[in-house]
């Protein structure tokens, strides 16, 4: 079985400080975005066409656009940025209408959809596997000691948080297909670029200020450009032409004690005491989830 066909396949070789990277920039986007006043489209707007200028030379070097067969990937890459685009909306939302550490948790429930998707699709992921990633959310649930009894306002934002896990999914599932044939750079600048122009019209849309920052919003939007979009999620993509993309989704629950680190740091949002029982139940749900491979 090959490791695009084995959706439990551990990351080895380079993929492994790949993901630790990715995981460290993620662990800044909801703290950083929290702390950004940039209306969210404007947000968004900035945070992809960054990042999609900075991936540009790459895939101009590549010329991949001068083969039919890749243009017709290239097309996909752009339908995966309406989604990203759909993703950051409900994540920004999330992260102002609820606290940094629930909405994480909630988007974290990304990896449980894109199996439920595998496993829809004829993929095998074992029944144990799936016990072992509910532990894992289970334990991310522990560390951001959820509390029930939040507002309206909170409510809502974890209404978008869920939203936004199964819309992370969808893009990364059509990332992981399209990244088989046109290279990562190629990927992420059609990919950033698209979600940076489905946002544009709502900028203007809502009445969302466009430039006029103090420099300080500035600093926040280019930590979150080299550290969530370059760092996290060309770093998640990069490595999702050799792992499955459940596998790379369930990384993901690591970013919720990252994040809550850097809340605290940058937030004073005092991690709760969960945080390390909640660490050790995700790495023993992620055990479990590779143990259960050869189960049924």
């Amino acid at each position: 079985m090959s490791k695009t066909q084995d959706h439990t396949a551990l990351p080895e070789g380079r993929d492994i400080p790949i993901l630790l990277l990715g995981i460290i920039g993620i662990g800044t986007s909801g703290p950083l975005i929290a702390k950004s006043v940039m209306p969210i489209p404007t947000l968004i707007f900035w945070r992809n066409l960054c990042g999609s200028l900075i991936m540009a030379p790459f895939a101009l070097r590549k010329g991949e656009w001068k083969s039919a067969a890749h243009r017709r990937a290239i097309r996909v890459a752009a339908i995966s940025g309406v989604f990203l685009a759909l993703h950051f909306i409900g994540f920004f939302l999330a992260m102002r209408f609820t606290s940094v550490a629930a909405g994480t948790a909630l988007t974290a429930l990304q990896p449980i959809f894109s199996a439920l998707y595998v496993r829809h699709k004829g993929g095998h992921i074992a029944r144990l596997s799936l016990i072992g990633m509910l532990i894992a959310f289970s334990s991310v649930v522990v560390i951001t000691g959820v509390d029930l009894k939040l507002s309206l306002r909170a409510f809502e934002g974890d209404i978008f948080a869920i939203i936004c896990a199964a819309l992370a999914a969808i893009y990364v599932m059509i990332g992981s297909k399209v990244q088989t044939q046109i290279a990562t750079s190629t990927y992420t600048t059609v990919c950033y670029g698209v979600c940076a122009l489905t946002i544009f019209p709502v900028i203007f849309a809502t009445g969302s200020t466009l430039i006029a920052f103090p420099k300080i919003q500035w600093l926040w939007l280019l930590l979150l450009v080299l550290g969530a979009q370059i760092l996290g999620h060309t770093m998640f993509n990069l490595s999702l032409k050799r792992l499955s993309p459940v596998v790379v989704s369930l990384i993901v629950f690591f970013e919720v004690p990252v994040a809550s680190v850097f809340a605290w740091l940058w937030l004073h949002q005092k991690p709760s005491a969960g945080i390390i029982p909640g660490v050790i139940g995700i790495l023993i749900g992620c055990s479990i989830f590779v143990l259960g491979r050869n189960s049924k």
